[in-house]
Order: C-alpha cells, then structure tokens, then sequence
C-alpha cells in the first residue's frame, strides 16, 4: 500500500495532536499536516493536497460539509471526527469513507484506514479528456480550445457551444457534449446549461432557491431547481453564510 497523504482539520489542538499520535501508530509513513480551520485547509490544498482528509464537523467560520464542499476534484476520501452522532447520516450522504465519533477508538480508526486503503486501490484510473474540440462551420472543422468554451446550452434536438461571442451548433444532445468535457472544469447547472467553471465570475442566489450566473464573457444564465445543491457544492456554496457580508 502506498503511503497516504492525510490532512487533519479541527480547530482543537489537543484533538488534532491525538489523532496525529493515532495515525502515526497505525498509518507509518504517511505524510500528515494539520489545519485549525477549513479556510486553512482550502488555502494550502493547491500544494499540500491528501488523499484523505480527516476534519471535524462543527468549527468557527466554516463547518466540515463546507470545507469539503469547496474542494477541487478529483476529491479525497473524507472521514469525518467529530463528538456528535447526529450528522453520520449527511456525512454518507456525500459518500464519505467514515464517521468517527471523539474519543476516537484505535480500533475504528484502523478500520477507517482500510476502507481508504481499499476506496484508492479500487478506484479506476482517470479519464483523459480531449483538450480541444472539432466544431463543424459548415463544410470546414474548427479545433476549438475547451478552455475557451463558455457555456453549453441545449435547444430542441441541438446544441449551442458559446465561445466568446461565436456561437457553434451541433446536433448532439447535452449529455454526450459533456461525456466529452472535464467534470473537474464544466458543470451542469440546468437540464439545458452546461458551464465551465471557471467562466462564472458572479452568483446571485434567488428567492426561488436557484442561483443567477454570471459569466465573464456577459452571459447570464440561471440554474434549475433540481440542480441546487450541486451548484452550492460546485462553487462551495454549501452554507447561506457564504452569501452574507
């Protein structure tokens, strides 16, 4: 088994120093750093990125949900540690690997580390996406740079792949456009809307519970209903308090 790369976050010291001495005792090797907070975690994950975090659930100025909500893919496994029971069942919810309770056990966190052991070995090896796309204009092919791609959205039996201000229509339905385009850099935020995610400059949350997108190059477009909570976790919006101030 590979060496793991682990972050532990809580802002109680003498927790993280006991689950550090219970890692060390069941997990040599593994490369282990610490965060008081999940903002601290987020700051450091584009240079200290693990294969498991393991972070309590109640803290100051972001809860663990929301920590790991804001998260780049590919995401790590999740274990939470915590001194309440009540929250095991959203911990699951978002496919967690484990759900210590404090004290934590030697034992239960022996078996929380084979479950992670077992998740990275099982896991298949990462899809390639294609860098550039072959749009058709006409009876000529364009090579368009997905990075330059806006926004994907379906009309009727076609699809409209807005670059800047050209728009290119392909007669293809949305779901296979975006079986070709990252998930790491292009979410669905609409039945209809597909966005890449780094074109959204600005969000405005609705009173209907959907949210406004702005996009970088002017397009305004707005999530569905039923794709809430992905965009919350897309873009960390996990808590209302993300909107405040």
């Amino acid at each position: 088994m590979k060496a793991l790369r682990i972050a532990v976050v809580d802002d109680e010291p003498l927790a993280r120093a006991r689950l550090r001495r219970l890692l060390a005792m069941h997990e040599a090797g593994a490369t282990v750093h610490e965060y008081d907070s999940g903002p601290a975690l987020l700051a450091a994950w584009h240079d200290a990125p693990a294969d498991v975090v393991f972070v309590d659930i109640q803290m100051p100025e972001m809860d663990g949900f929301a920590a790991m909500a804001g998260l780049p893919p590919p995401r790590p496994q999740v274990i939470f540690v915590t001194a309440h029971a009540e929250h095991a069942v959203q911990a699951f919810e978002i496919a967690a690997a484990d759900y210590l309770v404090k004290p934590v056990a030697p034992e239960r966190l022996s078996a929380a580390l084979r479950r992670v052991h077992e998740r990275i070995a099982a896991a298949p090896a990462p899809a390639t996406y294609p860098p550039r796309l072959a749009l058709p204009i006409g009876r000529r092919v364009q090579l368009v740079d997905v990075d330059a791609i806006d926004c994907v959205l379906a009309q009727a039996n076609y699809v409209e792949i807005r670059v800047g201000t050209r728009c290119f229509v392909l007669r293809k339905p949305l779901t296979v456009v975006q079986q070709e385009l990252d998930p790491a850099r292009f979410a669905r935020v609409h039945r209809s809307a597909l966005v890449r995610i780094t074109a959204v400059a600005g969000i405005e949350p609705l009173p209907s519970g959907r949210f406004r997108l702005q996009l970088a190059g002017g397009q305004v477009l707005t999530s569905g209903r039923s794709y809430r909570e992905h965009v919350r976790r897309t873009f960390g919006l996990s808590s209302p308090a993300a909107f405040a101030g």
